[in-house]
């Protein structure tokens, strides 16, 4: 990782990632803690909401999007993120509080940019690289940002919340994704990079493209067919039941707040992601990576288990830290998956596909999470809280063992 972060190209299109996922990652902490103060478990549907966007978008215009240089699309992405929280930020102004059409207004832009920013940073990193051989540990080093973010953003934030009004936070990530977005054009101006050729496929004809390429490699099709229920599952549990166990038990950290709390929460999860990524983006990537894959999986729900369980096994005083030792086990599995999901992906699909089957990933996962989040709410409050998050970890740690028993001989490489 350190040849990697060496690399002019690959450490800047770092630092722009950076830059934007902690701005990502502590606007998604004040909007799950703004709006489950507002909504309850109904707080839920913007996710839903955040979920139709992108499938719209990876549906009907990501092809058009591969038109342009990727430096380009994740520079222009980045400022409709800052122009989305901007909107945001001004309705709260005038309101005093954060109106409920800015929140989904702003919800359904950042859904727009990130559908379109993921797979442009997936396209750039192979013709950032010097050679294929960087690969592994630039995408170890590319999934760091979400994990240091995870960590700093909603950690700083749960230190800071005392000291500053919760609208003040909006202001700073506007500046986080602006900064992003200079660093980006920079990069485009030293680097460029070229757009793919282009096609004139219909909007069907290029998502059934993407899904065909990720059909003919066996373990990506798993990945695939398992995505749906594993991210919906992982986001109910994360950020809809997290902050709610928080809210119902009354715990407070820091400054005395609930969000303090929330933050310590996914800021211990970001240190595990953190820690993880660092050894696994030094180290090669195993000639048969389902076996890492799939026990990313099962350890992944499992922390989230441990987190459901924690208010049925430890007494009060006892379950911040519960839910904090569940959480750093959970983000241990995380990176197990991503870095070698995303290597197999560039190294094994052709360069033409690749977009389309990074959408393809994008539309299954999306579906999931519309269909997870759409019932999520009603379950919290018909099975309660600590059982709904037992229930999403379990189901994970499920789909792991199955990858595990299955996937032996069955479902690695093209075919």
């Amino acid at each position: 990782m350190l040849a990697a972060i060496a690399d002019p190209a690959i450490g800047r299109l770092w630092l722009a990632m950076a830059l934007s996922a902690l701005a990502d990652n502590a606007f998604t902490v004040v909007l799950s803690w703004v709006a489950v103060g507002a909504f309850g478990p109904a707080a839920g549907y913007l996710a839903v909401l955040q979920g139709s966007v992108g499938l719209a978008v990876a549906l009907l215009a990501g092809h058009l999007a591969d038109r342009f240089a990727p430096l380009a699309v994740i520079q222009a992405t980045l400022l409709l993120r800052a122009a989305a929280l901007g909107l945001v930020l001004s309705a709260w102004l005038a309101a005093g509080e954060p109106p409920g059409w800015a929140l989904v207004a702003g919800v359904a832009l950042l859904a727009v940019g990130m559908a379109l920013f993921r797979p442009a940073v997936q396209m750039a990193l192979p013709g950032l690289a010097r050679e294929a051989s960087l690969l592994p540990a630039a995408n170890a080093l590319i999934d760091t940002t979400e994990r240091i973010a995870r960590l700093l953003g909603p950690g700083l934030l749960g230190l800071a919340a005392g000291l500053l009004p919760l609208v003040a936070f909006v202001g700073i990530e506007i500046a986080g994704f602006v900064a992003a977005a200079v660093v980006a054009g920079l990069l485009a101006r030293r680097f460029p990079l070229p757009a793919l050729p282009p096609t004139r496929e219909n909007v069907a004809a290029a998502v059934a493209r993407g899904f065909r390429a990720v059909r003919r490699h066996r373990l990506l099709f798993a990945l695939l067919l398992m995505t749906a229920p594993m991210n919906g599952a992982w986001y109910a549990a994360i950020f809809l039941g997290a902050p709610l166990l928080i809210g119902q038990a009354g715990l407070r950290a820091g400054d005395g707040s609930g969000l303090a709390a929330f933050g310590m929460v996914i800021a211990c999860y970001g240190g595990a992601n953190l820690a993880a990524t660092l050894v696994i983006g030094n180290r090669r990537l195993p000639e048969r990576p389902a076996g890492l894959i799939f026990a990313g999986y099962a350890v992944l729900g499992g922390g989230i288990v441990v987190m459901g369980l924690v208010p049925w096994l430890l007494p009060g005083e006892w379950l911040l830290a519960g839910l904090l030792g569940g959480a750093v086990l959970s983000g241990v599995g995380a990176p197990m998956m991503d870095v070698a999901t995303a290597t197999v992906r560039q190294t094994e699909l052709p360069r033409r596909d690749l977009p389309a089957a990074i959408r393809a990933f994008m539309v299954v996962n999306n579906l999931g999470l519309l269909a997870v989040l759409a019932v999520a709410p009603s379950l919290f409050v018909v099975l309660g809280v600590p059982l709904m998050v037992t229930l999403c970890g379990a189901t994970i740690m499920a789909l792991g063992a199955w990858g595990l028993l299955w996937g032996r001989g069955a479902c690695e490489g093209p075919g």
